[in-house]
């Protein structure tokens, strides 16, 4: 383990306040370009105590998951959390050098001839601030991070605190492998959350609901922040003719299940024809039955986060009941979770559903899957056309015609084909949103080039190009020479 010296700035909870941050931030920001340019060998350094600080303590984040949210289940933050952060980062040291090397560009006509030069050169931008969300309260800490720390930058991130548990084990175990200077974490609830998307980062990433990140874009604009929003929406499912129902079933229902449908991700609504509509019904159930036979006291199963959360769910759930829609709750096994002294909530399958039902205008982020009635697959792209552009858009079927016209005329952040969220798990692919589903994009070199400032080195040739082009005055044949080449179509 790898171990910063000690801290110089405190980051106790109780020196979270907005004169605080901000001494933490001019400390990260003045050692940063006190030490530019930012080497190889410090950037790699970084990833692999990134790294070292995921594995080392993998149980111990697992443990502290379970805890925030009531019951999570330990190879789910291993896969999700742990080890997605952990992948991110290995992929960046990876590929580092060959992200930072300068790209040579082409210069106008005929100046290349005249000796001159154009270049790119990736440079960090500095200290990024780091807005994580509550479901995967790890991994959009760290996932992040391999971009900031790749690009040469610091970060100060701040976990929600709807996850304290998981908070609190960040702030013990950063300072074990970083200076504050280079990476550090605050805590506390909305008003420190505030202050910090206040503060003059370099750049902030925030991932989190539609609704916050308007207030996020609002306080960085004070200070001229550049901004990525990782934010959410509602993400179709568009079964084709062709589909495998089955197959449409077995994995929907383990993406809209995985983390209890928390995931901004999650198949959140399914586009099919009224003829198949039973059979795919019926083809969830049994799928979600045998992932989880029972429910309340097994450890697969994760809890909804909080109180709060699952009073919402279940007012989406009473909203569709009274405005008509029809509810199977798979509950193989029988269990009374209305007595239960927790928060699981089983898959509730929402079927004969209207646009007026709340659970096909918020974005749902729980159990709950509603499927929507369409005659064909041109009237389900149409319907996804007349909503917010969704941050993932999931297709289903064999026929390539039909799969062309569904991506073709649908706008989202990003698509699986034939499965719902893979293409997150794509480190080569850059993750973002469109419109209120987010903007910006990193994960792998995109996320390098998000967190880098693209700086344009141009080297001039030995000759006098403005004079011998008739850029100087007095103008004269050679200027008039160089426009009438270029007033040509």
């Amino acid at each position: 383990m790898a171990t910063a010296a000690a801290p110089s700035v405190k980051t106790s909870p109780a020196s979270h306040t907005p004169e605080s941050m901000r001494a933490l931030l001019d400390a990260a920001r003045a050692d940063f370009t006190a030490k530019l340019p930012v080497p190889l060998e410090v950037r790699r350094d970084r990833l692999d105590r990134a790294i070292a600080m995921m594995i080392d303590h993998a149980d111990e984040w697992a443990v502290a998951c379970s805890n925030d949210f009531g019951n999570r289940p330990r190879e789910l933050t291993l896969i999700s959390d742990v080890l997605a952060s952990s992948n991110a980062l290995k992929h960046a040291r990876k590929n580092l050098a060959k992200w930072m090397r300068t790209e040579k560009r082409s210069t106008m006509f005929p100046l290349g001839l005249l000796g001159a030069s154009a270049r790119v050169e990736y440079q960090p931008k500095g200290v990024i601030g780091i807005l994580a969300p509550w479901n995967f309260p790890i991994g959009m800490v760290m996932t992040p991070l391999a971009g900031i720390f790749a690009a040469g930058n610091r970060a100060i991130a701040k976990p929600s605190e709807f996850t304290p548990e998981t908070s609190a084990l960040f702030e013990k175990l950063v300072p074990q492998y970083f200076a504050p200077e280079e990476f550090a974490i605050v805590t506390g609830g909305p008003e420190v959350g505030q202050a910090f998307s206040q503060l003059p980062f370099d750049h902030i990433i925030f991932t989190g609901a539609t609704s916050i990140g308007r207030h996020i874009l609002r306080a960085a604009a004070d200070n001229l922040v550049p901004v990525t929003l990782e934010l959410g929406g509602k993400s179709p499912v568009i079964v084709g003719q062709s589909a495998d129902l089955a197959e449409v079933a077995g994995k929907v229902a383990q993406g809209k299940l995985m983390n209890a449908g928390q995931i901004c991700l999650a198949p959140d609504y399914v586009l099919i024809d009224e003829a198949r509509e039973g059979k795919l019904v019926d083809a969830l159930v049994e799928s979600a039955s045998a992932m989880y036979p029972t429910m309340l006291d097994n450890d697969d199963y994760t809890s909804v986060v909080n109180d709060r959360h699952h009073a919402r769910l279940t007012s989406y759930i009473d909203d569709a009941k009274a405005k008509g829609a029809d509810i199977t709750i798979v509950n193989p096994a029988g269990e009374d979770f209305a007595s239960a002294n927790g928060r699981k909530m089983p898959l509730h399958i929402i079927s004969n559903t209207s646009d007026d039902m709340k659970v096909m205008q918020e974005e749902i982020f729980g159990p709950l899957l509603p499927i929507r009635r369409v005659r064909s697959t041109d009237e389900a792209v149409d319907f996804v056309n007349s909503r917010d552009r969704p941050l993932g858009l999931y297709y289903f079927g064999k026929d390539a015609a039909e799969e062309s016209r569904v991506l073709d005329r649908t706008i989202s952040g990003g698509v699986t084909v034939n499965d719902v969220i893979f293409h997150v798990a794509q480190e080569d692919l850059p993750f973002g949103g469109i419109g209120p589903s987010g903007m910006g994009n990193y994960h792998g070199f995109d996320g390098f080039k998000t967190f880098s400032h693209a700086k344009s080195v141009y080297r001039q040739a030995k000759v006098d190009v403005a004079k011998l082009a008739g850029l100087k005055p007095p103008f004269g044949a050679a200027t008039q020479k160089t426009i009438a080449r270029d007033l040509k179509k």
